[in-house]
């Protein structure tokens, strides 16, 4: 059997977290229109009867302002250790940028390295060639290749061209398993994802979710199996973090309104993850200046130690 690591990299907004769904076919990370959503290395994980490519999703590539930021940009460098290849991601419609040819300059000579040029359903062919153009003059690339990862369209050749590069050897995890976040990480981003999108513009991207209680118990209508375990609910309790207070009162709304919105909609997905029902209970915790807290990022689940 064919294995190995590819690294997905890429500036902000290229849509490596939407290129890792479509690989998986399941929701492994987090995804908006907000610049670096993704904050932490995640793993997704694609096994057919001759290959298991593990691939690690990572935050967009952009300059610190603050420890939650080196922490990102730390998490990237550690996901490069021990790959087979780099897989990075171009938006096409912003084209070859600055820092994608720094990147390149940085990088190229020391790791395999193939371009996806993404979102090719959002520009003319014209422009496409534009960029394949760019990117063909560029040194010790080793391939190039178009792709629509919202569509699911040129993947099996990107596949295929991700083959040379793998080692033979054993299966790494199961046949079944496509990432190995756990369920408890996998709720808190999904609820911070429906806090990003229904809240779109109004709140600052500078939020986290700290999930407090997440336990499965029987009910009195029967039993579900989750996980392994007959089960049927899950109660989730999670804090919403924000920096301001004024935040505070936008993400609770008029008459509690807009929580309820987010608490609703995660709980959903979170259902469909877990295939049971869900009791969800969400609270807004104002932390001031958190993303530079050495404190406050261990315990919302942004360690560097672990980065080690």
């Amino acid at each position: 059997m064919k294995t190995g690591f590819v690294c997905i990299v890429g500036l902000p907004n290229a849509g490596k977290s939407t290129l890792i769904n479509s690989l998986t076919g399941e929701k492994v990370a987090i995804v908006s229109w907000r610049p670096n959503t993704t904050r932490n290395r995640i793993l997704g994980i694609v096994t057919t009867e001759d290959r298991q490519i593990v691939f690690i999703d990572t935050p967009g590539i952009f300059t610190p302002k603050n420890k939650l930021g080196d922490y990102m940009m730390q998490s990237v460098t550690y996901s490069m250790k021990d790959i087979e290849c780099m897989l990075y991601v171009i938006d096409a419609s912003k084209g070859v940028q600055k820092a994608d040819y720094e990147f390149f300059e940085k990088y190229a000579a020391k790791y395999p390295i193939i371009v996806a040029v993404n979102k090719t359903d959002c520009i003319s062919r014209e422009t496409l060639f534009v960029v394949l153009e760019k990117l063909n003059h560029v040194e010790n690339l080793n391939e190039i290749i178009p792709i629509c990862a919202k569509k699911g369209e040129n993947l099996d050749t990107l596949l295929k061209l991700i083959d040379p590069f793998l080692q033979t050897g054993i299966q790494m995890f199961p046949e079944d398993m496509y990432t190995d976040n756990t369920l408890r990480f996998m709720s808190s981003e999904i609820i911070r994802e429906k806090t990003l999108y229904l809240l779109n513009k109004e709140v600052p991207y500078e939020l986290s979710v700290q999930v407090n209680k997440f336990e499965f118990r029987e009910d009195s209508k029967g039993k579900r199996e989750v996980g392994g375990d007959s089960k049927s609910i899950c109660e989730i309790d999670a804090n919403i973090i924000c920096e301001k207070q004024s935040h505070k009162g936008i993400i609770i709304g008029k008459g509690g309104q807009m929580l309820k919105k987010i608490a609703t909609e995660a709980r959903h997905d979170i259902e469909d993850m877990l295939q049971c029902k869900v009791y969800l209970t969400l609270f807004v915790k104002v932390d001031p200046d958190w993303r530079d807290n050495d404190y406050l990022l261990r315990e919302y689940g942004y360690d560097k130690k672990e980065l080690k």
